[in-house]
């Protein structure tokens, strides 16, 4: 079952963030993976700015999370990520897929240049590479990030 995630939920999605985050190591750049990948306060942060975060919930337990966020005139898929162990059974897909059909307009993700499965799910939904100046420029205008993680990161977009 798909469900919007409320305040009471932030205890769980900041254990999904930090339990599935496990995969970047050894893969992005090790001067931008720490443990824990995002700490309460951020994702307290991130919920207070406007991430919506919506969960797949399997006998009442959230497998996985992903949010969306209303930037200026564009629409952020953030902070996409599902348990370890429930990985590979289409629960990102389906979030997407349940996001994508309430959404208009320009929608954009941003994630790192080594999450190949990630950037894989977004092509797979239509989602297609910003070319590296638009990358830049897109990093730059809708996401607060540090130099390094816009030089390792892409942009995928879609126009709905």
């Amino acid at each position: 079952m798909i469900r919007q995630c409320n305040y009471e939920d932030l205890d769980i999605i900041h254990e999904i963030i930090n339990d599935a985050a496990k995969a970047y190591l050894g893969r992005i750049p090790d001067d931008c993976y720490h443990q824990p990948y995002m700490d309460f306060i951020a994702l307290r942060s991130e919920v207070e700015a406007g991430v919506q975060f919506w969960g797949w919930e399997d006998s009442g337990i959230l497998q996985g999370i992903m949010g969306v966020q209303n930037i200026q005139d564009v629409i952020l898929i953030r902070h996409a990520y599902v348990r370890t162990f429930s990985q590979g059974k289409g629960i990102g897909g389906s979030l997407l897929n349940y996001l994508l059909e309430r959404i208009r307009g320009r929608v954009l993700v941003g994630t790192w240049a080594a999450a190949y499965w990630a950037i894989a799910l977004y092509e797979r939904y239509g989602f297609k590479m910003a070319m590296s100046q638009e990358k830049d420029l897109l990093l730059e205008k809708y996401w607060t990030i540090s130099e390094r993680q816009k030089e390792t990161s892409v942009v995928l977009m879609q126009d709905k």
